[in-house]
């Protein structure tokens, strides 16, 4: 069976919560898809506004390898012409090879928003499916509201179809617009589907009973022929079906190769850049293509992925282009660090470097530290317990103040670094808001002659957690911060009673992940330990409110 793949993240995800695309954006969207190898983009509906217009001006030009774009719009209005309505010019002048056009099968939706009789919506979906497959193009119907409809009158929901295919739509779409049908309302609809109407369709599904991945799969079980959907699931209320998960169930599990082959493994690169477009946060917990989706936590899962991840792992997230990932915490156990050594060398639970490590791990997890998300600090003090790493620099001296000028700029910050690099001594000064964003600044404009690379590294995230809130302004501070260099992100943690140290400790060790990365990859470190040399974060006060003398760790 050739289950094809329709994606309406351009349009129907768009009108999710929080999701916006430029022109632009929406442009790099549709060119992603098309390299993910789906079979229908949809843009949007050409006659919403002037840049939804240019959209599909500018995607003509587009050089299309696997998807057809569609415009999408509805059936001619009450009372009026097909050859004459706005809405069906506006689809044809879109010149896309696919129109998908919307029209009611629920009744009431008929006779209470469209104030329309029965018989008038019948005759505006055939005309308009006619009009559209005279004019060459390859039609897709929409059937509004089908499951609510076949819910309420399944004659009628029947006859909407029945007047979309007698028009000539090539497929029959059948829509559970509110999310609302449960699996046997839904079996049974498309049981009548099959038996009645005898025609090509498909499933567009939204996800308000939680149900819409399962449903896509269960329709193509039961014939379907169309899935639509949107990456990470956007759209309306809780969303529509989301194509990063029906993707990989029907090519892994059910066996439908809906992708070209080598294609699935970008899915995830393309969930997280949409994400990333539309300045949203990637859920980690989402099936197949989040970060959290291969993660293992407690010690004895951490023991059976040594042994055999498919004993722990339902599929190998490599094949959606996700990995695996095995989190540091108090459920840890030497399985967990076993684990994590395992680019360093070939260790046990008896190597005296896991020892070593396991009592490192519990000294700084005593002062705070937590290295769940903080990977990039963690394989940092994997180095240096290993004596393998490699400092950006040495610290001599750094001082931030903030002063309050008055009158429309408010409150400025002034950092000032003074580096070592090599035995040279290299400082840098900035102004900024805040006290991280000038450090980080400042400690940019003394580093970038030596280490260019900093100006394509930059800050993403940067997230406080207070430890000890009983202590009131002495407590512990907890930082995180996430860097990017546009490709891959990495986190990394610092704790001090001093929030300026603490964002210090994470910010250097942001880029000395990078750092140690490019000038020391792990698959090159030595597979013994020259020293056990416990490397100690020299602690000293902080002087005043400007946070002046805090040293570099390490």
């Amino acid at each position: 069976m050739n289950v094809k793949i329709y994606d309406t993240t351009l349009r129907d995800g768009m009108q999710g919560e929080k999701v916006s695309f430029t022109l632009e954006d929406k442009l790099r969207v549709a060119q992603k898809l098309d390299e993910l190898g789906v079979h229908y983009v949809e843009g949007g509906f050409p006659l919403a506004n002037a840049k939804e217009e240019e959209f599909f001006r500018r995607a003509a030009k587009m050089k299309w390898r696997h998807a057809r774009l569609a415009a999408f719009g509805s059936t001619r209005r009450p009372g009026s012409d097909a050859g004459k309505d706005a809405h069906l010019r506006a689809l044809l002048e879109a010149e896309t090879p696919v129109v998908t056009m919307v029209g009611k099968a629920w009744i009431r939706h008929v006779t209470e928003v469209l104030r329309a009789t029965a018989e008038e919506n019948l005759a505006m979906i055939e005309d308009s499916a006619r009009l559209l497959k005279k004019a060459g193009r390859e039609v897709v119907f929409d059937a509004e509201h089908f499951f609510d409809g076949f819910k309420d009158d399944p004659a009628y929901a029947l006859r909407a179809l029945k007047a979309a295919r007698d028009g000539g739509a090539d497929i029959l779409v059948l829509c559970d617009t509110n999310g609302g049908a449960i699996t046997r309302e839904f079996l049974r609809a498309l049981e009548a589907v099959r038996e009645e109407v005898q025609a090509p369709y498909g499933v567009h599904l939204h996800n308000d009973s939680g149900l819409a991945v399962a449903h896509s799969c269960l329709a193509v079980e039961h014939g379907a022929l169309q899935i639509q959907g949107t990456l990470d699931g956007w759209g309306e209320r809780c969303g529509n079906a989301n194509l990063c998960s029906i993707i990989p169930n029907l090519q892994l599990k059910m066996g439908m190769p809906v992708l070209a082959v080598g294609q699935l493994r970008h899915l995830t690169n393309v969930s997280r850049f949409v994400c990333e477009l539309a300045n949203l946060p990637h859920d980690h917990r989402q099936p197949f293509t989040g970060v959290s989706a291969f993660a293992h936590k407690a010690g004895q899962h951490a023991d059976v992925i040594i042994k055999n991840p498919a004993l722990m792992e339902h599929l190998d997230g490599a094949l959606v282009g996700n990995e695996r990932r095995v989190l540091l915490s108090e459920l840890a156990g030497k399985s967990t660090l076993v684990y994590k050594l395992r680019d360093f060398g070939d260790y046990d639970k008896g190597s005296r470097e896991v020892d070593l490590l396991t009592r490192e791990l519990k000294a700084r997890e005593s002062e705070g530290y937590e290295y769940e998300t903080a990977e990039a600090s963690f394989e940092l003090l994997i180095r240096r317990c290993l004596g393998v790493y490699r400092p950006m620099f040495t610290l001599l001296h750094y001082e931030v103040e903030s002063f309050q000028g008055g009158g429309k700029d408010g409150v400025k910050t002034f950092a000032r670094v003074r580096l070592s690099i090599n035995g040279v001594e290299h400082a840098g000064n900035a102004v900024g808001s805040g006290p991280v964003g000038a450090l980080d600044c400042a400690l940019r404009d003394a580093v970038r002659v030596v280490h260019p690379f900093i100006d394509g590294v930059k800050l993403t995230d940067f997230k406080v957690r207070i430890l000890d809130g009983n202590l009131a302004t002495n407590a512990r501070t907890r930082v995180f911060v996430q860097v990017s260099d546009g490709a891959k992100t990495w986190e990394t943690v610092g704790v001090s009673e001093n929030i300026i140290e603490a964002s210090w400790q994470a910010l250097i060790d942001g880029y000395e992940y990078f750092y140690n990365r490019q000038a020391a990859p792990a698959k090159e470190a030595p597979r013994s330990v020259p020293s056990q040399e416990r490397t100690a974060r020299k602690k000293t006060g902080s002087r005043g409110k400007s946070g002046k003398g805090i040293p570099r760790r390490g």
